[in-house]
């Protein structure tokens, strides 16, 4: 059986299917993301935009209201003080898309998330010895 479901090869095809505004704040989360990740690699995974360095870093999507964000359950644990003001679950925050992102925020986040992974893969790593 076919599926009708669009695959994206690249975070540029994905972008591209925004109207301008949602890309402009797409591009500038992107932005964010290599400026904390910038060894990191861009992929499409679960059809959405992800930065993957020795693992998952961190997802990307629009929606009609909101970006959501993906930093793992670990990522939104560690700055839960300062994501409460936003809507989110277990592993995801909403940032509404009527305001600005909190860059910063999210750039902390994104190092966070780096140093996490180098740190599992050097454990995975020094097990394997």
């Amino acid at each position: 059986m076919e599926s009708n479901k669009v695959g994206f090869a690249s975070i540029d095809q994905y972008i591209a299917t925004f109207p301008e505004e949602t890309q402009k704040i797409l591009e500038e989360l992107r932005a964010t993301i290599k400026a904390a990740a910038p060894d990191a690699v861009e992929k499409i995974s679960y059809q959405i935009p992800t930065f993957f360095q020795e693992g998952n870093l961190v997802h990307f999507a629009a929606h009609k209201n909101h970006i959501g964000f993906y930093p793992t359950p670990s990522g939104i644990q560690a700055f839960e003080g300062e994501l409460s003001v936003y809507e989110g679950a277990k592993g995801s925050v909403k940032f509404p898309i009527d305001k600005p992102l909190p860059l910063e925020l999210i750039g902390k986040i994104v190092k966070f998330r780096v140093a996490e992974n180098l740190k599992n893969a050097e454990i995975k790593s020094s097990q394997r010895k």
